[in-house]
């Protein structure tokens, strides 16, 4: 049992290794296809698109772990949407009628959504 756990873990190990380097690769090639003819950069090595994918995901993606919780409301992005969405509907609830017309009023105007913004309806099943 022990055995087949340490392969299944060394394999994972290997698949995930060459997921890093064939992503490097795709990279690589969109770039040299895409970039310099739009708009006209060089031509890039595969070191260079892998230190690219590094670099973006230092920039864009951070480095914390999976593991990790964010607020209370899991460690995805959606948790955090769903936990915001409830917030807001909760805070909804709580107001007013006069409250709510006050609201309406001062986002309508920067959203878009003028006089002909509504409560939010509740779900019909």
């Amino acid at each position: 049992m022990k055995g087949k756990f340490i392969l299944k873990g060394m394999c994972f190990g290997i698949l995930f290794i060459a997921a890093i380097f064939g992503f490097g690769y795709i990279v690589m090639r969109l770039w040299n296809w895409l970039m310099p003819e739009i708009f006209g950069l060089h031509v890039i090595s595969y070191c260079q698109a892998f230190g690219l994918l590094i670099l973006s995901k230092i920039l864009f993606g951070g480095f914390h772990g999976r593991g990790r919780r964010h607020c209370g409301c899991g460690s995805g992005g959606w948790g955090r949407k769903r936990a915001w969405k409830a917030r807001w509907e909760e805070k909804w609830m709580k107001m007013t009628p006069e409250e709510r017309e006050k609201f309406k009023r001062s986002w309508g105007g920067r959203c878009g959504y003028g006089e002909e913004m509504s409560e939010p309806q509740a779900k019909q099943d």
